[in-house]
């Protein structure tokens, strides 16, 4: 991979594509897994553990900047220098616009924008003055195409893809490179809340004109680790002249828009 035995700080990383990016770097790097679920985030350690990897536990919540600055300190003071940062932890409250709470949107930016700011930010003081290091934010493919009751999510995700972007623009002048995995309907948790039965899958490939939304072209879902191994790809030596770019991993389904 690359990734040498840098420390790997990763967000939500207590399921789905967290989780997922969290074991497919602990074989070149040190995991600082973060979330705020604590049981999740035991059982992935003490897997990687098993693994013979070196992993610890840091449940912190990234939409609370002083908590983040927190966390991010102690994981340097812990178990050494971060190199690379995923920024994966995201939260999803669907509805129509219309009928939107101002909590709902609250929530989903606090996570979703704030959060990845919270933590970046962090994580970029630090790596300036070493002149390294690697960041991946998880967005999505809704950043870019509009979707049914999902302006929230659409809207949060854009702007933290345009953040990151911005993050590589000013960090390019000390060897840090910032980019976007940006999925499209993978089998998580989150993507399994939303389907009516168990035909969801199905229906999602298919497509749904009424909500003007196309099928997956690869006849497919995507997998947590598809998109981990995009993320792997990026964090690596052999993406070492890759930055400012947003990775789309949805299997055609934005019809490369």
């Amino acid at each position: 991979m690359g990734t040498t035995t840098r420390v790997a700080l990763v967000t939500g990383a207590a399921q789905g594509i967290g989780a997922a990016v969290a074991r497919v770097l602990a074989g070149d790097a040190s995991i600082a897994a973060l979330d705020t679920r604590e049981e999740g985030l035991a059982s992935l350690v003490a897997e990687l553990r098993e693994r013979g990897c070196r992993a610890a536990a840091f449940p912190a919540d990234v939409s609370n900047s002083a908590a983040v600055e927190a966390v991010v300190e102690r994981i340097e003071r812990e178990l050494g220098p971060i190199g690379i940062l995923v920024n994966v932890a995201g939260v999803l409250r669907m509805g129509p616009v219309v009928s939107l709470s101002d909590e709902d949107w609250a929530a989903t930016f606090a996570v979703n924008t704030h959060g990845v700011f919270h933590v970046s930010r962090a994580v970029a003081r630090r790596m300036v003055p070493r002149q390294s290091g690697v960041i991946v934010t998880v967005g999505s493919n809704a950043a870019g195409v509009p979707r049914m009751q999902m302006a929230a999510y659409a809207a949060s995700k854009a702007a933290s893809t345009m953040f990151t972007k911005c993050l590589g623009l000013e960090l390019a002048q000390h060897n840090i490179r910032c980019n976007v995995v940006s999925p499209g309907s993978t089998d998580t948790a989150m993507q399994r809340a939303l389907w009516a039965d168990e035909h969801g899958a199905q229906a999602v490939i298919a497509g749904s004109p009424e909500t003007f939304r196309v099928g997956i072209p690869l006849r497919r879902i995507a997998t947590p680790a598809d998109i981990a191994e995009a993320v792997s790809f990026l964090v690596s030596d052999r993406a070492r002249h890759i930055t400012l770019h947003d990775l789309c991993v949805d299997g055609g389904a934005t019809l490369g828009a």
